[in-house]
């Protein structure tokens, strides 16, 4: 697979996810930049928003708060984070994401290692806020 031209890519570029809540957009990923140890992007939730119950079963899942206050639950046990915090959710570890403030909220993420292939990179626990969207497109099979 031949790289992009360039390794930079600005949120507003690519299409918003909204599939389990909030929007998500995938920056870096194999799609965007060639790349082939994982994926990340941005999160915004507004006061109130929430992305639904997931996991994934071959990714670790790093997440960064920038700005607002967040509850992460990890396989039902909540979990506070403000602006500042790191966390860690483990390979099948379930885990659903608040803003539980009362101002948006942005968070960086990450998953590594990427899924054998796209379509197995997550499985919904609870049903999916907007259930007839696409994934967050990644890019094709490895």
């Amino acid at each position: 697979m031949t790289a992009p031209a360039t390794t930079r890519v600005a949120a507003h570029e690519v299409e918003a996810n909204t599939k389990r809540g909030g929007d998500i957009r995938v920056t870096l990923s194999p799609k965007t930049v060639g790349c082939t140890s994982g994926f990340g992007g941005i999160l915004r939730l507004a006061p109130g928003e929430f992305v639904t119950e997931h996991y994934h079963p071959h990714s670790e899942e790093f997440l960064h708060i920038v700005q607002g206050e967040l509850e992460m639950s990890l396989d039902g046990v909540a979990t506070k984070l403000g602006p500042g915090h790191s966390l860690l959710v483990p390979i099948g570890v379930r885990h659903r994401l608040v803003n539980t403030g009362s101002v948006p909220a942005e968070a960086v993420f990450h998953l590594s290692p990427l899924a054998p292939r796209p379509e197995l990179g997550h499985v919904d626990t609870e049903q999916p806020l907007n259930a007839g969207a696409r994934n967050p497109d990644i890019g094709g099979a490895r």
